[in-house]
């Protein structure tokens, strides 16, 4: 229940755009390296100085206008420029609705194509994010076309897709990061109890890394990487096959130690005022994500934890108030 409340709450525009509104007085840089890209590439230098690399996502939600898409794209090679001018360790990551996969299948691929391309001149990989099922099939059909003419994009595979395992296999040339999936699809498409989804995320993490060319392991859940551990020990997989990723602002003190334990180490940099849908959908992909974040995600004056739940209604209470005064 708690995951289709994350899950509707991260649909709702209107909280969406008091989120933006009142961001940092909730605390948002605690779950955002920054507002704009020279904020977070000072983030990104923090967390390079520990031996960890980043992933960069200029946050964007529910582009429907040419004219958004284009800003989207365009911010995303502005991003580029300053990852490769600063000398950061880092790449970007992207979804292709925020580029124009929803208003038009070509548009979007234009779009991609220049993104690419300018990555390209600077080895910098491009990982193309997934989204719900609905997207799915034409987002691999861009990828696919990509890959005739370039070889530093990688994607996505969601674990709790019944379809992953013939994606993975499909892509497993390709540098992957993978999930367990944070939408809410139906039973039609996935699985639906977390020990389904585990046990799929396991077997194509384990597929992968005897197989594949090099394997993001996107989780919080200590138990699973415990299980990575003991895994690529038994099966003498090297280091340089495969990276752990979490997310800015979650269970840093066990990003820092198995940074510090010699494991290479991602973390998923989000930027923007755009972060409202983004985080609530982590939730909805693991409620225990929940407690991570509980006593950061709001300001010390509110002198107690408030859940992120209770946060969204507090979001709405405040724009209704900021309408009244009008």
């Amino acid at each position: 229940m708690l995951k289709d409340v994350f899950i509707g709450l991260s649909k709702n525009q209107f909280l969406t755009s008091a989120a933006k509104k009142y961001g940092l007085k909730l605390g948002a840089q605690t779950v955002v390296a920054g507002v704009d890209i020279g904020e977070t590439i000072k983030s990104i230098r923090e967390l390079n100085a520990k031996g960890i690399s980043c992933t960069v996502d200029n946050l964007g939600e529910f582009v429907f206008e040419k004219e958004e898409a284009l800003k989207a794209k365009n911010s995303i090679l502005e991003v580029i420029e300053s990852i490769h001018s600063n000398g950061v360790d880092a790449h970007v990551s992207l979804k292709p609705t925020q580029i124009g996969l929803d208003i038009d299948y070509d548009f979007c691929y234009e779009n991609l194509r220049e993104i690419v391309d300018a990555a390209s001149k600077y080895d910098m990989h491009i990982n193309l994010d997934m989204e719900d099922y609905g997207h799915l099939q034409p987002s691999y059909d861009l990828l696919d076309t990509l890959l005739k003419d370039y070889d530093n994009v990688g994607t996505v595979i969601q674990a709790y897709f019944y379809r992953a395992m013939d994606d993975i296999e499909k892509h497993k040339d390709l540098r992957l990061r993978i999930v367990k999936g944070a939408y809410k699809e139906p039973a039609e498409y996935a699985y639906q109890t977390a020990e389904e989804i585990d046990a799929n995320f396991i077997k194509l993490i384990e597929y992968h890394l005897l197989n594949g060319k090099f394997t993001s392991i996107a989780t919080h859940d200590h138990n699973i990487i415990n299980h990575v551990i003991d895994f690529v020990e038994k099966n003498s997989i090297s280091r340089d096959k495969f990276e752990f990723q979490m997310l800015y602002g979650f269970r840093k003190d066990m990003q820092l130690d198995l940074a510090n334990k010699g494991y290479h180490f991602c973390v998923y940099v989000p930027f923007g005022d755009d972060w409202y849908g983004y985080f609530m959908r982590r939730l909805a992909e693991r409620p225990q994500n929940l407690n991570l974040v509980v006593k950061q995600v709001f300001n010390k004056r509110t002198n107690k934890a408030i859940g992120l739940a209770a946060g969204a209604f507090l979001l709405g209470r405040m724009t209704k108030k900021s309408k009244k005064r009008r």
